[in-house]
């Protein structure tokens, strides 16, 4: 219910019929007879519910005087009243603006129409400002966020930065503790733990170089792990090892699994695979239907059950338990004349689990 009204009407007894017609609603109704008072009237008294204008008057127009009004900042709304029955200026007072227009009649008769149209008008615009209000605090919402959002990828980098360095560190310490080693076994088991740290580490070293710190492109990651693995095999033992990776990205924890499994799997081929030398080594990416891929490692040696048992079962755990963490399908081909390892993992980060203790 509107508490104030300007009344702005050239017509001094319509003027005083409306202020007596309103006043028994109980709401104060400030008069005006042109629409330069009644603007000035309007910047003196701040709390003015609602405007209503006549659309003909000397000097300045109704049309005018609504123009004038919506130009002011937090303005109220504007009633047109006119005595005139011509639809085609009361089309254009809406247009220009106005909430509702109203015609009017020397009796009077019409304050009860102007009286419901002045209560519609104000609670549309209350309605209006209360959600100009709630969108304003949605955007600002929304921008917070958004700059959290920024400040936490920043934030993630700078540790996966921080994270992969130490890795770095560590790798670097096992190369320096292996090469001092005078223990041939001691050296070995240092060397296979330098890999699995730096494929961890390579990880990291791509969240840091990303935008997205979500999310990693696996066959990305694959391609400089692989490359890792030729450059750092004793000989060129390696250098036949190739890589057919479909571009996929997968969380980072999926990316660490993966990793770990091609570097056990590739050490483990380069191991016993090849008796008399070195050969070729393959590893391949595909996806394997909605949230699935497939991971492919495989050489054409003397297969694993021929492999010469020396190993410590260490690489095969590591393979069980980040299958495990990936909800994989490992197989073992047994109609490949090599070995080929096939594991089938799901790339949906909420059915990420653990591996068992």
């Amino acid at each position: 219910m509107p508490r104030k009204v300007l009344y702005i009407d050239d017509d001094a007894g319509l003027r005083t019929l409306v202020q007596r017609g309103l006043g028994r609603e109980k709401i104060e109704c400030l008069l005006a007879a042109d629409g330069e008072s009644g603007l000035a009237l309007l910047a003196e008294h701040k709390d003015i519910d609602i405007v209503a204008v006549d659309l003909y008057m000397p000097g300045l127009s109704g049309i005018e005087t609504l123009e004038r009004i919506n130009a002011m900042p937090d303005h109220p709304p504007v009633i047109v009243v006119t005595g005139a029955q011509d639809s085609r200026m009361a089309v254009a007072a809406l247009k220009a603006g106005a909430f509702d227009y109203v015609v009017k009649d020397v009796q009077g008769e019409f304050i009860y129409l102007l009286n419901a149209a002045l209560h519609a008008a104000v609670q549309a615009m209350r309605n209006h400002r209360a959600k100009e209000a709630a969108e304003a605090e949605v955007r600002e919402a929304r921008d917070r966020f958004e700059a959290l959002a920024a400040e936490r990828a920043l934030l993630m980098r700078e540790v996966n930065h921080r994270v992969g360095n130490s890795l770095q560190l560590i790798s670097s310490l096992l190369t320096l503790q292996s090469n001092a080693s005078g223990s041939e076994d001691v050296a070995k088991a240092l060397s296979a733990a330098t890999g699995r740290v730096l494929a961890v580490a390579q990880v990291h070293r791509r969240l840091y170089t990303s935008d997205d710190v979500q999310s990693v492109a696996i066959d990305q990651y694959l391609e400089a792990l692989v490359e890792d693995l030729r450059r750092s095999s004793e000989g060129g033992g390696l250098s036949q090892l190739t890589l057919d990776a479909e571009p996929i990205g997968a969380a980072p924890d999926h990316a660490v699994a993966v990793g770990m499994i091609v570097n056990e799997l590739v050490t483990n081929s380069l191991k016993y695979a090849y008796p008399a030398g070195k050969g070729s080594i393959r590893v391949a990416l595909k996806t394997a239907g909605e949230g699935r891929a497939l991971l492919t490692v495989e050489d054409d040696g003397i297969g694993i059950d021929s492999a010469a048992p020396k190993s410590t079962g260490l690489g095969q755990r590591i393979v069980r338990a980040m299958g495990d963490k990936l909800r994989a399908n490992i197989e073992h081909d047994k109609e490949h004349a090599g070995a080929r390892i096939k594991i089938t993992f799901d790339l949906r980060n909420e059915k990420m689990s653990h591996p068992p203790a």
